[in-house]
């Protein structure tokens, strides 16, 4: 499944990200799996739930695509 996340800021970071795109229920979800290295951006496994991201960046969890955009 492919979604978008728009942009208010400049950015926005990994774990919001995933909240937005209601690939999570909640920051301690997207902690832990981020941590758990299920969450990849842009191809490479993040470990950072502050990772930010800007227009572009594309987020792969659990089969779904997220991109980012302004």
């Amino acid at each position: 499944m492919k979604s978008v996340v728009k942009l208010k800021e400049e950015y926005i970071k990994l774990g919001q990200a995933l909240k937005v795109a209601n690939l999570v229920g909640s920051g301690a979800d997207a902690k832990f799996l981020i941590g758990d290295g299920q969450v990849s951006v842009n191809g490479e496994v993040e470990l950072r739930r502050g990772r930010k991201l800007y227009d572009g960046d594309v987020i792969l969890f659990n089969g779904n695509d997220v991109i980012i955009e302004k």
